[in-house]
């Protein structure tokens, strides 16, 4: 299974983008787990300084604003 972590702190933006990440993967019929980390301490710990960003199984594929549905579809296109 998939995991997926939404790193931000609870904008409107962090919230849209998990929104999408949740749509694209129901869409495409991918088993995963979607957390959201709201700590700055751990969000940093990812390297991130702009949120929203998105971690793919421990990798971080997006940081700061909302992705394109393009761009959240191809990282489940592999």
């Amino acid at each position: 299974m998939t995991n997926i972590k939404i790193l931000g702190t609870g904008c409107a933006n962090c919230n849209a983008t998990q929104k999408l990440v949740e749509n694209v993967i129901q869409a495409k019929g991918i088993q995963a787990q979607v957390d959201k980390v709201e700590d700055i301490t751990s969000i940093m710990k990812y390297g991130v300084m702009s949120t929203p960003g998105v971690v793919i199984d421990g990798k971080v594929v997006h940081a700061g604003g909302i992705p394109s549905r393009a761009q959240v579809e191809q990282w489940f296109s592999a």
